[in-house]
């Protein structure tokens, strides 16, 4: 007899907290605690008069800049998703990983070379101007610089999303599309891209919560978003409850996006599940469209990685590097990343464990997320302010910050690592789990003896993701942070508004020299995700 309709028959009456679901609220409750100390910060009523002032101006450039980011990644990444998925020209199997890469540099270090680089009085454009007789006639420290710029580190959002959407349809609509007389771009406008509409909308929902969450890039381009708003409040005027105004919209925007992401998902995956999995039909590519393909990619690449990478390098070659320092601030990132890996995966996957019964929970913790670390940071100063007043000893204690840091990594981060946790649990069938249960296992022993083994892949999957997003974070450090505590991208920010580029590249590229070989394995990963393709 199936034990399973018995469990169901008691309805509510069934549901207790077992420990897996005690975790799994524990860890929701993580996430969703720094999001209630804002609210309860804005509300209190101090620092009014300087938020109100800046928020609406603030609001509007933050909307402006995620709108045209939203359309760059949009459009560059699905196009070189179809290409590299439908298409054969030169380089393909090269950009279906590469085309990834930039996700290894975060998107200040990226700001930094493209300023340096295109700077009115830097050496380009002073060389430019007297032997070619014209200047560039646009300046990186705009709200357009800053559009493309964001546009170059977040597009691989949108292409992962969109490649692995179309890896994964159907040859049939394809094959049918095709047939009754479309062209390769009309398959892909009218058939392939519909199909993929929530892929492309989830990426670019992603590419979007970037965008608003990113401190280090628009605060040197000089543009004013609510994250800068957020961090000026607190650093220059001290005001906990002005930074909490400013963190309030994000918050909104935050909340919006992620739903928009789930309904985008919700109900609408249009492969044919009894389909047999065969190889995508691929269009041989040739002349002037095959070279074209490849210059498209070529240049997504060149401009998300290789310019801005390379830049650095060159420009720092001649500035001797305070290497005590980078050495310090290495250390704190690798020691942070791993911690807040771990931290953060094993949250993740006690909620992934224990969420199957309550999904609420796991839509609670995808909030984190989408809010920028800058809020996750302002949110907690309130209730450390609490602890502080009940044990004064803990204000000066150095581990006190730590805590609080590796706490802002693991609330934000939790959905990144639970989302291919979730995937990972998902090849467990039910009957597994009632196998083990038959056998006289607990709840947590089914999923240590069976769940855990099977998700191994995506565990580790997971705490690549949290350890490459922990590199690259700065407004939450910035705030958290010990005295005298640098990571490499502190350590790129004070260089940078010392206007030191040259040393600020040291940091940078200590960066991504550690973030890469992490994004090369994930990204060759999903670029032999094909269900049903040969070993």
């Amino acid at each position: 007899m199936d034990a399973r309709p018995v469990a169901r028959r008691g309805g509510l009456s069934s549901f207790r907290l077992t420990p897996l679901r005690v975790l799994a609220l524990l860890a929701a409750i993580t996430a969703i605690l720094p999001l209630i100390g804002v609210v309860a910060a804005a509300l209190s009523g101090g620092g009014a008069d300087i938020a109100a002032r800046d928020v609406t101006r603030y609001a509007l450039t933050s909307a402006a800049l995620a709108l045209m980011v939203a359309v760059l990644t949009g459009v560059s990444g699905s196009i070189a998703a179809w290409l590299v998925v439908m298409h054969r020209f030169p380089g393909r199997n090269l950009f279906a990983w590469a085309l990834a890469l930039p996700l290894a540099a975060p998107a200040f270090a990226v700001a930094y070379a493209y300023a340096d680089l295109f700077d009115v009085a830097g050496d380009l454009r002073m060389w430019m101007r007297p032997a070619l007789g014209f200047d560039l006639p646009f300046e990186m420290r705009t709200l357009y610089g800053a559009a493309f710029v964001l546009s170059c580190a977040f597009y691989p959002y949108v292409y992962l999303a969109t490649r692995a959407a179309f890896v994964n349809q159907s040859v049939h609509a394809l094959e049918a599309a095709r047939t009754l007389g479309a062209t390769s771009r009309g398959a892909f406008l009218r058939v392939a891209l519909p199909l993929a509409r929530p892929a492309l909308a989830a990426g670019m929902a992603l590419a979007v919560m970037e965008t608003l969450a990113d401190y280090g890039a628009v605060q040197f381009l000089a543009v004013q978003t609510l994250t800068t708003g957020v961090v000026r409040a607190w650093s220059v005027y001290g005001s906990t409850a002005s930074a909490a105004q400013f963190a309030l919209p994000l918050m909104g925007a935050a909340a919006l996006l992620m739903w928009l992401e789930r309904w985008g998902r919700k109900g609408r995956g249009f492969e044919s599940p009894n389909a047999r999995w065969r190889p995508l039909p691929t269009t041989a590519l040739s002349g002037v469209k095959a070279w074209g393909a490849t210059a498209f990619c070529l240049a997504l690449l060149t401009f998300g990685l290789l310019l801005p990478a390379g830049w650095l390098a060159w420009s720092s070659l001649d500035i001797t590097p305070e290497w005590p320092r980078l050495q310090r601030a290495a250390l704190h990132t690798v020691s942070m990343g791993g911690i807040g890996a771990v931290v953060t995966v094993l949250l993740a996957g006690a909620l992934a464990l224990g969420a199957r019964t309550m999904p609420l929970a796991a839509r609670v913790a995808s909030l984190g997320y989408a809010t920028p670390g800058a809020v996750m940071a302002i949110g907690l100063l309130a209730p450390a302010a609490v602890i502080w007043r009940i044990f004064p000893g803990a204000a000066s204690g150095f581990g006190m910050g730590l805590v609080l840091l590796i706490y802002a990594y693991a609330a934000r981060l939790m959905a990144a690592a639970l989302e291919p946790i979730d995937s990972g649990l998902s090849k467990v069938t039910p009957n597994m789990v009632w196998a083990a249960r038959g056998l006289g296992r607990t709840e947590a022993g089914a999923a240590a003896a069976v769940q855990i083994p099977v998700a191994w892949g995506a565990l580790l999957t997971a705490a690549l993701v949290v350890f490459i997003d922990v590199l690259k974070e700065l407004p939450a450090t910035l705030i958290l942070r010990p005295f005298n505590f640098d990571t490499l991208a502190v350590l790129a920010d004070n260089y940078a508004r010392d206007e030191r580029l040259s040393q600020a590249g040291w940091p940078s590229l200590m960066i991504v020299l550690i973030a890469l070989p992490a994004v090369i394995w994930l990204s060759r990963k999903v670029a032999a995700s094909r269900p049903g393709a040969d070993a």
